[in-house]
Formats: C-alpha cells, sequence, structure tokens
C-alpha cells in the first residue's frame, strides 16, 4: 500500500479558531458593521429597523430585492449607486439603472468568462506566483495579505490596459488609495448622503486613482475594458466612473476574499484533505471538486461585500411586509450567507445562497470568474509542494469598508 492509497486522518482545528479570527477582522475593520452583523442574529427574515430601514438576513428574500429591477434600485438613498452619483454626477446615476449599463456588460462579458480569468490571472499574476511558491518551496515566510494587494493592482492594471510591471510600490499605493476611498463610506449605513466634505476627498482620491484611465481610454486596445468603453463612446468621465469601480471590486473584495480563504482553510484544519487529493491526482475530479469548494466556502464565509444597500423606488410587498417608495434596504449579506454554517470544503452547493457573496440580478458581480480564480490560483500557490502551510502571524485590518488581514505571515507547516 502506497501513501496515496491512504485516506488520511484529519485533525480538524475547533471551529472556534476560524470564528474568532473572522469577528476580531469585522470588529477591527468596522465596529458598526460588527455590531449590526451581531444584532441581527436576531432578527427575522426581513425587520423594519430605526434609522436603518429594512434589514434583510434571509437569501432567498436577499435575492429577490437584488433581481426585482423595478422596484428596488442602485439609485436614491440607501442605494449604493446614490454614492458614486454624488462623485461622478448624474451621468453616473443614469447608468446604474439604465440601458446603458446592460451594453457595458454584454460588450464586456467575454472578458470575464472562466477561460478569460484564468488567462488574465496567469498572465498578470503567475511570474509573481512563482516567486511566492520558490520562497515557500526555500522555507521562507510569505505575507499573503501584501502579496494580494500587489496582485489584485497588477491583475487591475492589466484589465484595464494600464501599464503594468511596475515595482511592487506602485500597485499597494493603489490599493491603499482605494481603501481610502472604501473607507469614507463607512457611515453611510445610516444614510447614503455625503457631506461636501467628504465628497471634495473622495473626488482627490479618485483622481490619484484614475491618473492613466485618460490615456488607456484614448489608446487601449479591444481586449481592454478601456479600449471596451472606448469604442462604446461612453466619454471620458463616466469611464472614469467605472474605472473606479472595477478597482475597488478588483482590489479591495478580491484581496480581502483570497486572504481570509487561506486562513479559514489554515484554521478550520482542513488543508489535508485537499492535499490529500492533490497526492493521488492533481488534475483528478476529487481535488478539483474541493478546491472548488474551498474557493466557494472562503467566499461564502468572508463575504467580502458584507451589507448591500438599495433604494426603494415604488411600494413592494416582501414576505408580507409592505415596503413604501422612499424607504431603504440593507441586505445583510453576510448574515445571510453565514447562517448556513461554519467553513467546510465537503460541503455541497447551497442552492439557496447560489452566490449571494456577488450579489445578484443585473448587478451580479461581471468578475466573479476572475475572484473565484484568483482564490484558487493562490490556494494552488500555497500548496505547490505538495506541503500544509501554517499561520505564524496575522494583524487585522483597522478602519476598513472590507474586512481584511493588514498581514497573515504563512510559512510551510
Amino acid at each position: 500500500m502506497t501513501e496515496s492509497d491512504v485516506t488520511p486522518t484529519v485533525t480538524r482545528a475547533p471551529r472556534g479558531a476560524a470564528e474568532r479570527a473572522e469577528r476580531r477582522l469585522l470588529w477591527h475593520g468596522n465596529p458598526g458593521l460588527f455590531a449590526l452583523l451581531e444584532a441581527a442574529r436576531g432578527l427575522g427574515p426581513i425587520t423594519r429597523v430605526p434609522r436603518l430601514g429594512w434589514v434583510v438576513t434571509d437569501p432567498v428574500l436577499a435575492r429577490r430585492v437584488l433581481n426585482d429591477h423595478a422596484a428596488f434600485g442602485m439609485n436614491g438613498e440607501g442605494g449604493v449607486g446614490h454614492l458614486w452619483t454624488q462623485l461622478f454626477g448624474e451621468e453616473m446615476g443614469r447608468f446604474f439603472d439604465g440601458a446603458r449599463h446592460a451594453e457595458v456588460r454584454t460588450r464586456a462579458r467575454d472578458l470575464f468568462t472562466e477561460d478569460a480569468a484564468r488567462a488574465l490571472v496567469e498572465r498578470s499574476q503567475g511570474p509573481f506566483h512563482e516567486i511566492i511558491a520558490g520562497r515557500l518551496a526555500a522555507g521562507g515566510t510569505v505575507d499573503v495579505a501584501d502579496a494580494t494587494r500587489v496582485l489584485a493592482g497588477r491583475m487591475v492594471a492589466d484589465l484595464l490596459g494600464l501599464p503594468a510591471g511596475g515595482p511592487d510600490d506602485g500597485y499597494r499605493r493603489i490599493f491603499a488609495a482605494g481603501e481610502r476611498l472604501a473607507a469614507l463610506a463607512m457611515g453611510t449605513m445610516g444614510s447614503t448622503e455625503l457631506a461636501p466634505e467628504v465628497v471634495a476627498r473622495a473626488r482627490a482620491i479618485v483622481e490619484e486613482i484614475t491618473v492613466g484611465v485618460e490615456d488607456g481610454y484614448r489608446t487601449g486596445g479591444p481586449g481592454t475594458l478601456l479600449g471596451r468603453c472606448r469604442e462604446m463612446d461612453l466619454g471620458l468621465p463616466l469611464t472614469r466612473g467605472l474605472a473606479t469601480l472595477l478597482v475597488i471590486a478588483g482590489t479591495e473584495t478580491g484581496a480581502s476574499g483570497t486572504a481570509r480563504t487561506v486562513a479559514l482553510l489554515h484554521d478550520t484544519g482542513q488543508q489535508d484533505l485537499l492535499l490529500a487529493a492533490r497526492r493521488r491526482d492533481p488534475a483528478g475530479e476529487p481535488h478539483r471538486r474541493l478546491l472548488a469548494n474551498a474557493v466557494r466556502e472562503g467566499l461564502r464565509v468572508a463575504t467580502p461585500a458584507p451589507v448591500i444597500g438599495r433604494h426603494v423606488a415604488r411600494d413592494a410587498t416582501v414576505a408580507g411586509r409592505r415596503l413604501r417608495a422612499g424607504e431603504r434596504v440593507l441586505l445583510l449579506t453576510y448574515r445571510a450567507n453565514n447562517d448556513v454554517g461554519a467553513f467546510d470544503v465537503t460541503r455541497d452547493y447551497v442552492p439557496e445562497n447560489r452566490q449571494l457573496w456577488f450579489g445578484g440580478g443585473r448587478h451580479l458581480c461581471l468578475g466573479a470568474a476572475v475572484a473565484r480564480t484568483q482564490v484558487a490560483r493562490m490556494l494552488e500557490t500555497l500548496h505547490a509542494a505538495g506541503r500544509p502551510y501554517e499561520v505564524v502571524s496575522r494583524r487585522a485590518a483597522r478602519r476598513v469598508l472590507v474586512p481584511n488581514y493588514a498581514t497573515l505571515n504563512v510559512r510551510p507547516a
């Protein structure tokens, strides 16, 4: 009998270790959000909360709201589009709920297929992953949190068609600017109306983030998002808004989902399942299935976008409750996803949740395949030598909209 014939005995870490780590991330990142998510444990599927509006914790009801574009909009008080309209003007507001949004998604869809995502991640991140794998193979330590920031910056630059291949500090600065911009929205759970001074600070950060967009819009090829925007004659102001959205979605949430999945796999003691399947057959169905499960479970438990806001555009009834036009809805996606249970790579697909961590309806994250590919690529890199990794130190990021690790140092176990 060979090693590959033996089914491993997996010693799982106590569930509490992973749960405590996630709670620390939420608390340090945004204490107000943490308090809301904790209080929501005792709420029903949909509840009206003073000063917040309607709070939804049920995944099926959340998806119903996300799919009802006539009754629940992005614009208006409570909708996330309201924030972007204040930064980029009414054209941006019309884009969120208009025909041009559907056109952009249709014209850019081929850039975000599963095959395109694999090509993008390998092209923009592959060499950096080789460096990480080499460092671990030599017994060194890697800061996964820092690596995800650099990798996300490289990927976004490639997708937009911006100059790439520069020093890593340049990508860290882009990521930090995105964090500063996102953090300005931390106090908007009660109202999405921004004070004039906040709008001014936000616009200054946008200028920093989009410094190369004008040139990319003018010269980008058809394989870049900026090139597609030029072909559709979107205009530079609207393109700047879309580029900023992509930077936030492609860096903040992608890095958070990746680093936190790495930590969850370690903290729950479930690496051995993946490694055993990998040893038997790296390209085999058992390994592919467990890897896909680990990615899905990591994104479900982490839910990098823990709250999604919508504006009630017209009266609607949800689960017997009457929602009036002008009210706001907070979809607690983190609560809806985590009520399923703890991280478990053997968990089957849960149809009630589907991919709620990517949103839903016509605003479902266009880069979902890219996010999944990034997480899978990192797990494959950390396991490239066929050995488990251990977390030797970690520190939660503070005062950030998207909970994440400031540092997550790992080395071969």
